[in-house]
């Protein structure tokens, strides 16, 4: 076997196993890198909900954190409670929007359960789903069925127990 043959032999054995690797691995990096900017997604949600919270706790007033409805709340605590449910609102659509699929990995599943378990927790309160159809006002479409069937379940959970 000559020098050129040799490198034709290199060169066939280099493209035969290396390419394929290659093609491997860069299929590999970009699942890690998609994973990544899911998890930073999700990250950046679960911030933004933990920043809506300090929102609520700066408004004791208001019982947001209580299963029940402030009775006979003042004019400028229903605006205050409006504008919070709002928040809400547009928070949740971002989740749904960034996280929601009708098919999920097991993690995407995961993630997505801890946001149905939040709407479902706010969909409880009666002033929050009072309130809904002017919240839900100019959302996307599949994330107002998606909210509204939340809170029908959950009001008739509420009517079971």
């Amino acid at each position: 076997m000559n020098a050129r043959d040799a490198w034709e032999l290199a060169s066939f054995v280099v493209t035969a196993l290396g390419l394929p690797f290659a093609i491997c691995f860069f299929a590999w990096e970009q699942r890690k890198e998609r994973d990544n900017e899911e998890e930073e997604q999700y990250q950046l949600l679960s911030n933004a909900y933990n920043d809506f919270l300090k929102i609520v706790l700066a408004h004791p007033d208001l019982h947001l954190r209580l299963n029940e409805p402030l009775a006979n709340p003042t004019s400028e605590q229903n605006e205050r409670m409006l504008v919070i449910f709002d928040m809400l609102m547009s928070l949740f659509e971002r989740a749904y929007l960034v996280a929601y699929k009708e098919r999920m990995s097991e993690t995407e599943r995961r993630r997505w359960n801890s946001w149905d378990d939040y709407m479902r927790e706010w969909c409880r309160r009666e002033d929050f789903r009072n309130a809904m159809p002017l919240l839900l006002r100019g959302e996307d479409p599949e994330f107002q069925s998606y909210l509204r069937r939340i809170a029908d379940g959950e009001r008739g959970g509420l009517l079971t127990v």
